[in-house]
């Protein structure tokens, strides 16, 4: 019996530190620069909803000042991005009985990024979102509370694709 103890304790701290996993939910950010720049986003969108560029443009900036330490510039930083809304169209996805069960909003960015330390990093891409309503109700009524949901979707996707490199 007082092998079996002595083999079990052995097993039990083999196992207990030679096996450690290190769990990150927020991978750490590849950012080489001091500061940043993002110019205003157009809406070239064929259906122009009003305040989608300021509020897609003002929520790409924010992502940036409070995830980095990146100074934010008017022009010229270390990392810059530029480019425009170029879809905005809700259409049906689900329909049943003649009207539509399910709508969707889809919103669409092109986005040219450009990183002066590492231009390996930089890309020109469209980046696209989208958020699914109930039929019955009026694209007005969920329009702002949808456009926030996707807005957040596609800065976290281009904050990912351009200083985490996922």
């Amino acid at each position: 019996m007082n092998k079996f103890a002595l083999y079990s304790l052995l097993i039990v701290i083999l196992l207990t530190t030679s096996c450690r996993i290190k769990y990150s939910l927020n991978p750490p950010a590849t950012i080489k620069g001091e500061t940043i720049s993002i110019q205003y986003f157009p809406n070239n969108s064929s259906l122009v909803q009003p305040t989608l560029s300021q509020t897609f443009t003002e929520a790409l900036k924010d992502k940036f000042v409070s995830q980095t330490s990146l100074e934010l510039v008017s022009s010229g930083g270390d990392l810059q991005f530029e480019g425009s809304i170029t879809n905005y169209q809700t259409k049906p996805t689900a329909v049943q009985e003649n009207s539509a069960a399910l709508n969707r909003l889809t919103i669409s960015i092109k986005v040219k990024f450009s990183n002066r330390e590492q231009p390996e990093n930089d890309f020109d891409q469209q980046f696209s979102a989208y958020s699914d309503f109930d039929g019955s109700v009026s694209l007005e009524s969920v329009e702002s509370e949808l456009i926030k949901e996707i807005v957040d979707q596609l800065v976290e996707d281009i904050f990912n694709k351009s200083v985490v490199n996922w």
